[in-house]
């Protein structure tokens, strides 16, 4: 039988990476018995084995929770900033959120980016100030410092330790008290919102519905609104984490449904489910199409697993509808796909989830985001094209385009006053412009506007190393602008290689050709011939590197006699080396790829 409305409360958990919104979470189920002792680890509800090494969550989770009379709906959240589309879905399905700020660390970029987007839902948003039992906790500080940065009342936030467990029956009870119980009607036609879907290999695609009005029931015909089919629900539950089924699910609840749905592509994330027999008069306004930032190619290192590859993309794609894929050729690597993802954070973790679940070694190239380029007019059009380029080995001939536009961000920058100079010194070099500066509770808060081109290599470990760790980054993508740009090519032995092409400004083109053949010069190894390393901007070579041929010791076997003899092997030797460098083919490990790829400023 469906909860009451008045008893329930649906809420997520928000914060800035590593804040403590998993510990929270898991002494959340704790402490109401969701899971026994036994049961319990570690961020439970962090359920790939990446989420719980690395110590970050991925995937929003979702966990019923029973407190004094009352049912409490819990999404846990991620912090970082790829991740922030699964954020925006777990707050449309509540009416309030724990905003959890570290009491030695302070607010920081994510935490008030992800509190903004709570305020746009109207959610009522309660301060939860954890780890104050860290000899560096600072929690009268931190209070302040949410009242002044963000503008919410923070008189009467809970202080908790997450991790020892102070505090948390406090945190329930605010919940109850605090968070408003959310509206709807029963007795209207079904409207409900589907807040995720993944793939389940023994259930099918499940999917998770938060209902608005009406009610959702085991053998019920249901019709998705945006996508237009229709389908019998076969399952109706909740976790507590375990699964637990119900009869039907009632306006204000949140569960899970099941209705022998074969692919995830077919159940859209922000689409309205309504009976297929009673449907409601309109949708419920969706979220915005979650849009690939970066794009890298995918290349198997073994030619023959490219099958394989194939068929392990298209499953990690049942379960993350965020990434796109369409297959491309290289000629240095062969067959691949090119991959698109929502942030480097995100290609890292799919690169490892293929290495891992799959058992596949990649090569991936420089990851590239995507240019809007408008070409001359030719013969016979009646006005100039405009294409977009994820590739940069795709790019047409110079002479055929007019203009190059690149994605630009906007980004926020929190830093401690002592790295200030550098890190506004890092800005500067990747062509930023400075909007606002800012002290907030004794921290900078630099705002600047850099091309994603920038940003999309190394800038994020740059901006750590420089801060050690203590500056947080938060960005926006605010359209495209025109720029000096070109394509630079590598050429080992005078051959083209595709996967290390690239787009850059004509301003730092030098540098970064100078850089990269200075890197293959260590990484490839020597052969027995010269091996020449330029980096090309159309006909002009603007780097060359030289590295030198192994020498074999030919006259090793002469002892003494005449030098004629010497020279004579000597030549022989030399004419091979020649005909060598015209046919030789030069073998780049796939070590050296992937380091060259990772284009620090290490210098």
């Amino acid at each position: 039988m469906a909860t009451e409305l008045s008893r329930i409360r649906n809420f997520s958990i928000i914060a800035h990476i590593d804040h403590g919104k998993s510990t929270l979470a898991d002494r959340l189920i704790q402490r109401t018995g969701g899971l026994t002792e036994r049961e319990m680890s570690a961020q439970v509800l962090d359920n790939m084995d990446i989420e719980k090494e690395r110590g970050i969550t991925i995937k929003a989770q979702t966990v019923r929770l029973d407190w004094k009379g009352h049912v409490l709906n819990l999404m846990d959240t991620p912090g970082h900033v790829d991740f922030a589309y699964e954020v925006s879905r777990s707050l449309a399905a509540c009416e309030g959120a724990l905003l959890v700020v570290d009491a030695a660390q302070g607010v920081e970029a994510q935490t008030l980016a992800n509190v903004y987007q709570s305020i746009e839902h109207d959610h009522e948003i309660i301060p939860v100030i954890n780890k104050i039992d860290l000899p560096s906790a600072e929690p009268e500080k931190v209070r302040h410092e949410i009242e002044e940065i963000i503008g919410i009342d923070a008189s009467n936030a809970v202080l908790t330790s997450a991790k020892s467990g102070i505090g948390i029956e406090e945190v329930l009870d605010a919940i109850v008290e605090r968070i408003p119980a959310p509206k709807g009607d029963v007795n209207a036609p079904l409207k409900a919102m589907l807040v995720d879907s993944w793939y389940d290999p023994y259930l099918g695609v499940v999917i998770l519905v938060r209902v608005i009005d009406g009610s959702i029931r085991k053998g019920q015909q249901i019709k998705f609104m945006q996508e237009g089919s229709v389908h019998l629900v076969d399952r109706v539950g909740c976790f507590r984490p375990k699964i637990e089924q119900l009869s039907d699910l009632g306006p204000g609840e949140i569960g899970f449904i099941t209705a022998q749905i074969k692919e995830v592509a077919q159940t859209r994330v922000g689409d309205t489910i309504t009976d297929a027999r009673r449907p409601a008069a309109e949708a419920l306004p969706g979220f915005k199409e979650v849009q690939p930032v970066v794009f890298c190619g995918l290349f198997p290192v073994d030619a023959a697993d490219f099958e394989k590859l194939r068929e392990s993309i298209s499953r990690l794609r049942l379960n993350d509808a965020s990434f796109s894929f369409e297959m491309e050729t290289s000629a240095a690597l062969g067959f691949g796909f090119r991959c698109g993802f929502l942030g480097l954070l995100h290609l890292e973790i799919i690169q490892e989830r293929l290495t891992r679940e799959y058992d596949l070694d990649l090569i991936t190239t420089a990851p590239s985001v995507v240019y809007k380029l408008l070409l001359t007019k030719a013969a016979g059009e009646a006005e100039p094209r405009s294409i977009e380029l994820h590739n940069p080995a795709d790019m047409p001939d110079p002479t055929r385009i007019s203009e190059i536009e690149e994605p630009w961000i906007n980004a926020v920058i929190y830093v401690p006053d002592e790295y200030l100079g550098p890190i506004l010194k890092l800005c500067q070099d990747r062509r930023g412009i400075q909007k606002n500066l800012t002290y907030v509770g004794g921290r900078a808060q630099v705002t600047y506007e850099l091309p994603l081109n920038e940003v999309v290599f190394d800038f994020y470990d740059r901006l750590k190393s420089i801060s050690r760790g203590y500056a947080s980054f938060d960005y926006e993508q605010i359209g495209h602008r025109p720029g000096d740009l070109v394509k630079m090519s590598i050429l080992v032995n005078n051959e083209p290689v595709d996967a290390l092409s690239m787009i850059v400004h004509r301003s730092t083109a030098e540098s970064r050709g100078r850089g990269m053949c200075e890197r293959l010069k260590d990484l490839i190894p020597r052969h027995l011939f010269k091996i020449p390393i330029q980096a090309a901007i159309g006909g002009k070579v603007v780097a060359r590197e030289t590295i030198a041929a192994l020498r074999k010791d030919v006259t090793a076997k002469c002892y003494g006699g005449d030098a004629t003899r010497k020279r004579k092997l000597l030549d022989k030797q030399k004419e091979g080396k020649k005909r060598m460098r015209e046919y030789g083919s030069v073998q780049i490990p796939q070590e050296a790829f992937i380091a060259a790829l990772r284009m620090g400023d290490d210098s």
